[in-house]
């Protein structure tokens, strides 16, 4: 018995490794196929789903240029969704709309460059329909999930981006960390054919 000891350990390893680089690799072939689906959004103007049995469709790409991080962001933050991109939290507005858009993902994945992210840094984001907002990170916060304060029918044109805190946990807790950001008042960065 003792003999196998050190083969049943190694082989829980190399499973859960296994599991570990699936999520990751999984997190990236996603990424390019909702990014097609997003650019075939914005030149058709339809809803277009990354594959055919998506229950979800990309509806904004989300970048800060310094990190050299972008994402595309998916309709609703169901944890289907979710496993693939980041949320639009619902009954928040669209970027560029009056109050604060909320967007949600997984520390690991897709929001991991939030850990970066420093007060002053501009984030794009466009949405299905082409258009460009530009905002200005303002603060930071480590929040309970259901203590935010987040009001999003505030009068002003707001960013939130939201992940699960602290960044390097392995499971999963109760906080998140919250990032805040405020349109700059020139905001249509861009429309794109």
């Amino acid at each position: 018995m003792i003999r196998f000891g050190p083969f049943v350990l190694l082989t829980a390893g190399l499973v859960l490794f296994g599991q570990g680089a699936y999520i990751h690799a999984k997190a990236v072939v996603a990424q390019i196929l909702l990014r097609r689906a997003f650019d075939q959004t914005i030149a058709t103007g339809h809803e277009v789903k990354p594959w055919s049995w998506a229950d979800t469709w990309p509806i904004a790409r989300i970048e800060i240029r310094r990190l050299h991080a972008q994402t595309i962001v998916l309709a609703g933050t169901s944890g289907q969704a979710l496993a693939f991109g980041p949320g639009h939290v619902e009954l928040t507005p669209n970027a560029g709309e009056r109050g604060v858009a909320v967007y949600s993902a997984h520390r690991d994945t897709h929001f991991r460059f939030l850990k970066d992210a420093v007060v002053g840094d501009e984030i794009d984001v466009t949405r299905h329909d082409g258009q460009t907002f530009r905002y200005r990170v303002d603060g930071s916060s480590v929040v309970r999930f259901d203590a935010s304060g987040i009001d999003p029918l505030g009068d002003k044109y707001e960013l939130v981006l939201s992940t699960c805190w602290p960044f390097d946990a392995v499971t999963s807790g109760p906080d998140r960390y919250v990032l805040h950001a405020t349109m700059i008042p020139s905001a249509l960065a861009s429309t794109h054919p």
